[in-house]
């Protein structure tokens, strides 16, 4: 497990031990420049046909730095030595493709169609918000991070630079105020709240304004919600009696979902017929067959 921070997740150390890997050995304070190094370190003592027996796993709290790490390490590669590669950093890459592929889900349940063309608005630009605003646009939905804070010019280069990775524009506006929410969410289908734990940044009020508002979901399971009257663990859940839309998706029903996807893709670096090289495209692809 690489990652640029002081410690690995527990979490994903948790995950890979509940997945089958007999060893999972940290390296703390890894660069993007020291990542090769490394990769080539280990692969040379693996075979071709013993592929799966060693992985990497790239984790930390940046997924531009884990993006850049993934494809430093898949450089490193010499085939026929190679062995399989997964980043999920902060766990943004699977929880964005659980959270996505459900909203979708409830898209396709109530309308038959899916992201194509909808509003897609995402509240709090951070790791997870960053990769969901990707695969909206992937998925040909019009993806608005709404950023609770201004944006300095480092980060927005990282931002463009971001979607240019995945070939994708990646809009965003500054909505700090309730009356910059209200104009912005009156065009919105779907709502998407990404903030920091035990934030509310949507009220009920707010959620009125948008006339067309089919699905609202909150990755935020420490109270309160990041929407108001989304439960941690609706799924699917009206919000309003009178009407079958919009839906409210909340933290537990999308974690349920982020758990099986990094599960199986933890086990598909093992199991693999070739090595596997996994990113939240990937995630997001295996998210919706669970769903």
């Amino acid at each position: 497990m690489f990652t640029p921070a002081e410690n690995v997740s527990p979490f994903d150390v948790n995950m890979a031990a509940d997945a089958g890997f007999d060893l999972v050995v940290p390296y703390r304070g890894v660069t993007v420049d020291s990542v090769a190094a490394l990769v080539q370190d280990a692969i040379f003592s693996r075979p071709p046909k013993r592929f799966n027996d060693t992985a990497v796993f790239i984790g930390g709290h940046d997924v531009i730095c884990a993006a850049d790490m993934l494809s430093k390490a898949k450089a490193a590669l010499v085939p026929p030595f190679e062995i399989g590669l997964f980043a999920d950093p902060n766990g943004a890459y699977t929880t964005s493709a659980a959270l996505l592929a459900l909203v979708e889900h409830h898209l396709q349940k109530g309308s038959q169609a899916g992201l194509e063309g909808r509003n897609v608005q995402i509240y709090g630009g951070g790791p997870v918000g960053l990769c969901t605003a990707v695969l909206v646009a992937q998925q040909g939905g019009r993806p608005l991070l709404v950023r609770l804070t201004g944006m300095t010019a480092d980060k927005e280069k990282a931002l463009e630079e971001f979607g240019s990775r995945y070939g994708v524009e990646l809009p965003w506006v500054a909505a700090p105020s309730v009356e910059d929410k209200a104009d912005v969410i009156s065009k919105a289908h779907v709502v998407i709240t990404s903030a920091k734990a035990g934030v509310r940044v949507l009220p009920r009020a707010l959620l009125d304004m948008a006339p067309d508002l089919l699905v609202a979901a909150d990755v935020n399971a420490v109270p309160p919600g990041g929407i108001e009257g989304v439960g941690a663990g609706d799924n699917g859940v009206k919000l309003a009696q009178e009407s079958d839309t919009p839906v409210g998706i909340g933290a537990l029903a999308i974690g349920n979902v982020k758990y099986q996807v990094q599960h199986k893709l933890l086990k598909a670096l093992q199991e693999s017929d070739e090595p596997a090289f996994l990113d939240f495209p990937d995630a997001f692809r295996l998210a919706t067959q669970l769903v």
